[in-house]
Formats: structure tokens, sequence, C-alpha cells
């Protein structure tokens, strides 16, 4: 590979994070065609059931007679099989193009290796693993959810200072925390990843929406954990305003928005809702619980990333915040709150 092939793999990724929660299920992907060293043709995959970035890329080109001299770049391989849009690998066939260059594999089962088996046989050039890393970092949670068949997951909490997440008085209502800064910072998280996660206690106790309401973008699926369904439906996290799934002991049924599904309460519940979730397509979890639903979460080594709201308030009494271990990758200040975004290096 070439400093050449980089730099323009580096560009497939910056398009595709302009997909960023909004192709699930299918990855972010880019794609740049190149002639005679320049760039004639960009695309990025905006959202499931359109067209892919390869396509997107093709058909921002005019000069069709340019493809047979031409390099298609894109940051992850080319779809082989048949699915709501024609296979991507064939269209890159039919073409015609010099040389494919792709930043890594894809690890569904329904692709990885095909699409470059395709490309490959058709006569034409193919370098892989540009930039793999970094690719691979781009669709972190594509790749967790066929590589571990789980849903990616990521803890959230706001602390004092003297790490409380709670004033321990006036439970009946919530205590606030982070500024109005950060609340914002958490609903665009909240729009980028495909469903939240919460107990029953957080749902009675502060009564949330758990949509992405102050930024534009799709509200997440709604995740409640309910046992006996204590939760009244009178409840802010039933509106109609995005599907809701309530893992409970009782029952399971679907009304309207609302999918209620009974697991067993006896055993380990968080590998049955991560299976379910799996099995119901769902790529990554934001969990907001409270500490309880947070520490079983780190205790049970089920969690990918933790992003940490600090701020300077203080709580003499309260809720002891969750204790995690992990690499502080990135810092930030919103306001006077300090966003902490923490990755485990050993995620089970």
């Amino acid at each position: 590979m070439s400093a050449q092939d980089e730099n323009y793999i580096r560009r497939c990724i910056s398009l595709a994070r302009n997909g960023l929660g909004t192709t699930y299920p299918n990855p972010m992907v880019g794609s740049v065609i190149v002639y005679d060293n320049r760039i004639i043709g960009e695309g990025w995959h905006r959202k499931s059931g359109e067209p892919h970035a390869e396509v997107n890329a093709i058909s921002s080109v005019k000069d069709l007679s340019l493809f047979r001299e031409s390099t298609i770049y894109v940051s992850l391989e080319p779809c082989s099989h048949f699915g709501k849009t024609p296979p991507c690998a064939l269209r890159i066939v039919d073409l015609q193009f010099k040389k494919v260059v792709v930043g890594t594999l894809d690890p569904n089962d329904k692709v990885n290796g095909k699409g470059i088996e395709i490309i490959k046989n058709a006569g034409i050039e193919v370098i892989t693993g540009v930039l793999e890393n970094e690719c691979k970092e781009l669709n972190k949670r594509f790749m967790t959810f066929h590589l571990q068949k789980r849903p990616y997951i990521i803890l959230k909490w706001a602390e004092t200072l003297n790490k409380k997440i709670d004033n321990g008085t006036e439970r009946s209502r919530p205590f606030l925390i982070s500024n109005q800064y950060s609340s914002q910072k958490i609903h665009l998280i909240r729009s980028r990843e495909q469903s939240i996660l919460v107990g029953k206690n957080t749902a009675l106790i502060d009564n949330p929406y758990l949509t992405s309401r102050s930024v534009k973008g799709k509200n997440p699926v709604r995740i409640l954990i309910d046992k006996k369904l204590d939760v009244p439906s009178s409840c802010n996290i039933f509106n109609d305003e995005a599907d809701t799934l309530i893992f409970n002991e009782k029952i399971t049924t679907t009304k309207n928005h609302l999918d209620y599904i009974r697991i067993d309460f006896t055993e380990d519940i968080l590998p049955q809702i991560t299976e379910k979730l799996y099995h119901k397509n769902i790529q990554s979890v934001l969990v907001e619980g409270g500490r309880k639903t947070l520490q079983s979460f780190i205790d049970s080594n089920l969690w990918d990333e933790a992003v940490i709201i600090t701020s300077p308030i203080l709580a003499d009494k309260g809720t002891d915040s969750p204790v995690l271990h992990g690499e502080i990758t990135r810092q930030e200040y919103s306001g006077n709150d300090r966003i902490s975004y923490i990755r485990n290096r050993f995620p089970r």
C-alpha cells in the first residue's frame, strides 16, 4: 500500500462518518473514485435501504468511460449478496474498474471475503487492509455485533465532584447534576446509538423520555428492565415517540410500539438481554440506568465504552458512582462539566 492509498481511504472514513446514527443495521461506509491522481467521485451510505457508498460514488461520475482506468476506494469490503440493494461487488465488476482498494473486510457472514473474491475472480486488482484499524474503529458497533454476537455497549452517567450520582434525598424527583450544555451533548450521543436502556427505578424516579429531542436525529429504541411490570403506562417511557422493549418475567407480547419480552430473572439477565437484542438486530446500547444497572454491566464486563460527566458540584449524601476501570481515551469540557470517554480494553 502507498501513502496515496492511505490518504484516499482516510477520505472514505471521513465521508462514512456522515452516516453516524442513520445507517443501522448497516455499517457506515465511504467511497472515493480516483482517475489520473484526482478524485472524480465520492459517496457514502446514508440510510439502510438506500444505495451503498460505492453506488453513490459511481452515480456522482458523469463520464462512465473513465471507470476502466480508475481506482475505487472503499472503507469496508463491497457487499456480495442481494439485500435491499444489489451487490456492490457485481456493480464494480460490471463497470470494469482498474483497481479496488479496501480498508477492511466485512465480518458479516453474508460477505466476509466473498465480495473481494468476486472482484478478484473478474481479474481486477484488489488491495486490502489499508488503514485497517481505523476502518474497524469507524464501525466498532457493526464489528462487535457480528464478531461477538451482541450489541456494542456504552455506559453513561453524571456524577458530582465527590462521585455521587444523586443527593440521597428527594428521590421522588431527579437530582440534576450536569449542566444544559452537557445534557444537549448527551442527546446528541443518544441520536447516534440504536437503543437506550434503563432499569425500573430510573423510569419511576426520573420519568425520562429517553429521546434525542434537543438535537436533530432519530430517537433510539428504548429498553426498560422491569421484572414485575411495576412502571405505570402513564410514564413517559411508554409514549409513542419511540419503539420500546420491556424485559420482564411475566409476558411476551407486542402492543403497537411496545414489545414485552419475558426472560428468566432466576438466571443472569444480561446475557439473555444481549442475546435478545442481537436477534432483534440492535447493534448498540446506551445504558443510562442507575447505579445498580450500570454496575451490573461493569461487574459482568459487558461494556465497551463509558461516558462519564463530572460536575463541579458536591453532594453531602447520596448514592456512590459506579466503580469502573478502563482507559481514558479522551476528555473534553462542556461549560464547567468534564466529559470523560473511557474504553474497556478487554470486553467480554
